[in-house]
């Protein structure tokens, strides 16, 4: 009997995923466990892998669709066995004869994506392809030259909201609802640790190492998170709760071509700065390639976010929910500093905090970033009180 291979819960609340790429067509025969389809969830591109052996007898979503948990992506059927039908349209009078000529048409997912974006009747449209399929040629070929969409202003384009801006679309609103988020700021002197990094680039360098601040960020962090736990914590709305976590997992905002993406380092506490600069360096490239995992995007207890690279100074940066707080670090400049009574150019770094007022106030914000300026501007504290 034909199997039916739904959408399966990838957990994590996950509750829908978007249609990336499927790695298969109709007619295709796959092995068990063989990679059929990317999927982009709330976290990541992730590979759905065939339940079963068997011949894709029918692909029920196209690339680009959205399928909710429990909702049919494909049919796999055994060697001669058919398809259920697809379901035709019924209205009270009956069948409507349209809907099984349509589903006459051969035509891969891609294709019929490209038809429904550019309003085509596949069922108008001679196919060149094998059997007579509707090809993208096709489809080129027989759409008029598209006109510019207006509104009543002037000229404009409409952009799908999909795949990891869609997400971020989401996951921003979600913040911004529970939380009851406020910012404070400060000013950190961070020229010791500037030439402590100038310092051992080109060593680290010469073993593979790219050594940013972001690991030091990381740390001083960690630390802080010591004197000031609220920081590192979760609501249970439910039970009316403050989870106060004790152990220590930091996201890291990444800038990707798709969008902004935050893997987590995993037990930070537990490594050097060498081992933050290694991980931060692997999981960067595998977000910016989207290779990263469903598990190297879960776990955070407080986020970190850099856009100082950028050219950013200081900013409200928004909370990674359910996290109760992250760290913007911005660009790191010359400025005006009173040293022991004398002015003197110091590397100086804006640090802008947004924290959930619902779990802490102002007082411990405060203190947490002063800890973690202490830090900054003194990094040998950092590994003196590291394991």
């Amino acid at each position: 009997m034909p199997f039916e291979f739904k959408l399966p819960d990838l957990g994590e609340g996950i509750s829908e995923g978007e249609i990336r790429r499927w790695l298969v067509h109709e007619g295709d025969m796959v092995t068990e466990h063989q990679a059929v389809a990317e999927i982009e969830t709330d976290k990541a591109v992730v590979e759905l892998p065939a339940p079963r052996a068997g011949l894709v007898a029918r692909i029920a979503l196209a690339e680009g669709g959205i399928a909710k948990v429990g909702e049919v992506l494909m049919i796999i059927a055994e060697p001669g066995e058919s398809a259920p039908e697809r379901p035709r349209s019924v209205s009270v009078v009956g069948t409507l004869p349209e809907a099984e000529d349509a589903e006459a048409v051969l035509a891969t997912p891609a294709v019929r994506k490209r038809a429904r974006e550019l309003g085509v009747r596949l069922e108008e449209i001679r196919g060149s392809g094998p059997r007579g399929s509707v090809t993208l040629d096709d489809l080129a070929k027989s759409s008029p030259p598209a006109k510019p969409a207006e509104d009543r202003h002037g000229e404009v384009e409409r952009v799908p909201l999909r795949g990891v801006r869609r997400t971020i679309a989401r996951n921003l609103v979600k913040a911004h609802l529970a939380t009851a988020f406020v910012t404070c700021m400060a000013e950190a002197d961070v020229s010791d640790l500037w030439e402590l990094r100038l310092r051992e680039l080109a060593a680290l360098k010469e073993k593979g190492i790219h050594l940013t601040f972001f690991p030091f960020f990381i740390k001083a962090v960690q630390h802080a998170i010591v004197a000031h736990p609220l920081m590192n914590a979760a609501v249970d709305e439910e039970r009316e709760e403050i989870i106060v976590k004790k152990y220590c997992n930091i996201g890291v905002a990444v800038d990707t071509a798709d969008g902004l993406m935050v893997p987590v380092v995993k037990d930070v506490g537990r490594k050097s700065i060498l081992d933050l600069a290694m991980e931060i360096q692997l999981l960067g490239g595998r977000a910016r390639e989207r290779k990263i995992t469903l598990e190297e995007m879960q776990g955070s207890t407080f986020t970190i976010t850099d856009f100082g690279h950028f050219g950013g100074t200081y900013a409200t940066p928004i909370i990674n929910f359910p996290d109760v707080a992250i760290l913007g670090c911005g660009r790191i400049s010359d400025k005006p500093w009173v040293k022991d009574g004398q002015i003197v150019i110091r590397k100086i770094l804006p640090l802008s905090l947004t924290f959930d007022h619902r779990v802490t106030d102002g007082v411990d914000a405060a203190g947490f970033l002063t800890k973690v300026t202490d830090y900054l501007e003194d990094p040998t504290l950092i590994f003196l009180e590291s394991t």
